[in-house]
């Protein structure tokens, strides 16, 4: 595959995604009002989770589509003095809010559930304020896009932690309480990392590994809509009780 059509295949993808994730967003804020009483805690953590998502990957992906437009992924624009490129900022964008993300859906988890946190919960938080605290360093060299191997590993660890950690026990009080749409959720969780994985560990080797990354976030949209039609879909919420705190 040419270099050309990789970068037009990513263009129209990264577009149609954005519009695609913040359409969810915009339906969920609009039928927020219609959302079963038992549900409302559980809904609005799901709306503000995929709020920041959107907002992060509006930044990532949205940042290389406009690198693409001002001639490739190497272009830079100039912030408070200094010189950065557009990629490197929107990764920085995207590695906060997904962190935030996970954060929020083990908030999701323990009110869906009704659990409480426990030691693995309060250690899937700490990974979450640590992984912030490491991205903070100047050495994961946001300017450029480009963190050496071993920032790159150890902050995208802890995401695995949080992720890998919270679909572990979205399943597990899924399959427990037969709730079929969290089930599909933690299965959704599972086959995004898998496809994401790769991707940290070996794009640099091999960088075609790098459109991992497209069903990887078409795994992200799947989980919007289990959410949306769950938790805000006039006809689901009529017909369908939901289980939720």
């Amino acid at each position: 595959m040419s270099q050309a059509l990789r970068m037009w295949i990513e263009i129209v993808f990264d577009v149609s995604y954005l519009v695609v994730v913040w359409g969810f967003v915009i339906a969920m804020w609009q039928r927020r009002a219609s959302v079963q009483p038992q549900a409302r805690s559980v809904a609005r953590l799901f709306m503000w989770a995929f709020v920041l998502l959107a907002l992060g990957d509006t930044g990532h992906v949205g940042f290389r589509v406009w690198a693409y437009a001002r001639g490739g992924l190497d272009t830079q624009v100039a912030l408070w003095g200094a010189s950065f490129r557009l990629i490197g900022l929107g990764s920085l964008a995207t590695a906060v809010t997904v962190t935030v993300f996970y954060m929020l859906a083990l908030l999701i988890w323990q009110k869906r559930f009704d659990k409480p946190l426990g030691w693995f919960g309060l250690l899937l938080l700490a990974a979450g304020v640590v992984r912030l605290a490491v991205m903070a360093f100047p050495q994961n060299h946001w300017a450029n896009g480009v963190a050496p191997t071993s920032w790159s590993l150890g902050r995208n660890a802890l995401l695995i932690l949080q992720g890998l950690g919270v679909a572990g026990l979205i399943l597990r009080d899924a399959l427990a309480a037969q709730d079929r749409t969290f089930q599909w959720v933690g299965y959704m969780i599972l086959v995004s990392y898998a496809f994401y994985i790769p991707v940290i560990l070996f794009a640099r080797q091999v960088p075609v590994l790098g459109m991992l990354m497209m069903p990887k976030t078409v795994a992200y949209v799947v989980i919007a809509w289990l959410g949306f039609a769950n938790l805000f879909s006039l006809q689901w919420s009529e017909s369908k009780p939901i289980r939720a705190s």
